[in-house]
């Protein structure tokens, strides 16, 4: 059994941790609050722009090609993953479940491409591709903590550039999506070439309500609207994920230092007994040395 003085030293060890932990906790709720408030206004301006893009580029003729030259499908050989980690740790999984999904692509889809490279927003993430020897295109550093517009459309520019110079085919983004603040989803979505969301499914909805479907028009026209949204939406996808990548690592490190917070609890408790019982077994000893004394002497 330990001696008194260790259990003492532990138990004021895990107190002080218990501190620590409790006080990131507050912190990383403060801050998943203003995340999830962020998150909730860039999401409806994110759908609409969405809903007007696939508008504008769902009325061409089909067999037409591609109004723009963003949209422009080609055969995937060379593509590029955007991957959104952290700076720091301390978050339970949400770093360990990206880098399981990167090592599944790897392993189960890799291997159909002529070239598969990275692109990486996080320490983390870039010393987890830096370690495994992936291909890295570049890294984005200084973006968590500090998210601003300008970050997001610094990427979008830059992959617009990769796109249009045909150094790749195919743009995705691999990031956790916020959606409480006990859960995060993996999503690996498209970048580029952009694809509008499909119109079938809200148009059929009106004509089984008997509702009559109007032609829009647009000023100053269709192709003139495309060339001005298309690389402003790319940019806005971008921003909408870094602000889910940012709230969900806020609601996962707030998670992990709450559940640190408890086990610390336990262990203290746990460690009081067996301080108590230590304590016990020594008083207990000590009465038996003087009682064995007193009898020695009689």
């Amino acid at each position: 059994m330990a001696s008194l003085r260790t259990i003492r030293t532990r138990i004021k060890s895990v107190r002080s941790t218990q501190k620590i932990t409790k006080a990131m906790k507050l912190v990383d709720a403060a801050k998943l609050r203003r995340a999830q408030d962020a998150v909730l206004r860039a999401r409806p301006y994110a759908g609409m722009l969405d809903e007007v893009l696939s508008s504008l580029a769902g009325a061409r003729e089909e067999g037409a090609p591609a109004p723009h030259p963003l949209m422009e499908a080609r055969p995937q050989r060379r593509i590029e993953i955007v991957l959104l980690s952290s700076d720091r740790g301390l978050c339970g999984g949400f770093n360990a479940n990206l880098f399981r999904r990167v090592q599944r692509f790897m392993v189960e889809e890799a291997p159909k491409y002529d070239s598969v490279r990275f692109s990486t927003v996080g320490r983390r993430g870039r010393d987890f591709v830096k370690k495994r020897g992936l291909k890295t295109r570049k890294d984005y550093a200084n973006f968590v903590g500090k998210l601003r517009f300008s970050m997001a459309k610094e990427i979008a520019d830059e992959l617009v550039a990769e796109f249009l110079a045909d150094q790749v085919d195919a743009v995705y983004i691999l990031y956790n999506r916020f959606k409480s603040a006990i859960t995060q989803e993996i999503t690996l979505s498209q970048l580029l070439p952009i694809v509008p969301a499909k119109a079938e499914g809200a148009q059929a909805k009106g004509d089984k309500q008997g509702i009559v479907t109007a032609e829009h028009v647009y000023e100053p026209g269709r192709d003139t609207l495309l060339q001005h949204l298309i690389p402003k939406q790319l940019a806005t996808q971008i921003w909408r994920d870094l602000l889910e990548s940012a709230a969900a690592e806020h609601a996962a490190r707030m998670t992990a230092m709450d559940a640190a917070t408890k086990n610390a609890s336990e262990m203290i408790s746990r460690l009081s007994l067996e301080y108590n019982r230590a304590r016990q077994a020594a008083i207990t000893k000590e009465l038996m040395e003087i009682v064995s004394g007193a009898e020695a002497l009689k």
